[in-house]
């Protein structure tokens, strides 16, 4: 006998709210990149605004080979992501209620962006040497949505875990994210220490 699946399910407030943050924060970082892209397309001695040093050079991160992953721009994806996760945010706001399909294809969206942003982060780090700001925005909004996410669809059964699991992202939800973000500043501090110290 098949288990049936979990009702539908409406986020609360504090992870509708997080949603449209972290949504609304990755869709600045790809709006604000995306501007100063096309602005290098017309000139390329433009310099941007966040190219502040050697290491936070948001300028050689843009006119890389792994900025335009897909072939085209990788803010242009993020328009695209961030702005829909900033409409799921709302509908939850609304009382908007998803059936299990939905939060796991949501979950599966998070999931790709996660995974993105951290070969991202490994491009960035140890084959561009260079670090830009937005997209640490974007990377920081894209972990908390990712880990908040898991955690909402455990809780809800809608993905299977042990009870263990799902007692540790009820009571600990912000652990996660928190041990996540941590790593990346770690190796972000240890990769330019060098420069950081001198």
């Amino acid at each position: 006998m098949r288990r049936p699946h979990p009702a539908p399910a409406g986020g609360g407030r504090a992870y509708a709210v997080l949603l449209v943050l972290t949504g609304a924060a990755g869709l600045l970082a790809s709006w604000v990149i995306t501007l100063d892209k096309f602005k290098l397309l017309e000139d390329p001695g433009f310099t941007p605004g966040c190219s502040l040093n050697p290491v936070v050079s948001c300028g050689s991160v843009m006119t890389s080979d792994q900025a335009s992953a897909f072939g085209f721009p990788n803010p242009m994806l993020g328009l695209v992501a961030y702005g829909t996760v900033v409409c799921v945010g709302m509908s939850l706001l609304a009382g908007a209620a998803f059936p299990r399909w939905y939060w796991l294809t949501f979950t599966g969206g998070c999931l790709f962006g996660v995974g993105f942003v951290s070969w991202l982060q490994f491009e960035s780090l140890y084959r561009i040497n260079a670090l830009c700001l937005w997209c640490c925005l974007a990377w920081v909004a894209t972990i908390l949505m990712f880990w908040y996410t898991v955690s909402f669809v455990v809780r809800h059964a809608f993905l299977p875990a042990p009870a263990a699991v799902r007692d540790f992202l009820t009571d600990f939800t912000w652990v996660p994210p928190v041990l996540h973000i941590a790593v990346i500043g770690m190796l972000i501090l240890t990769r330019w220490w060098d420069f950081w110290t001198s």
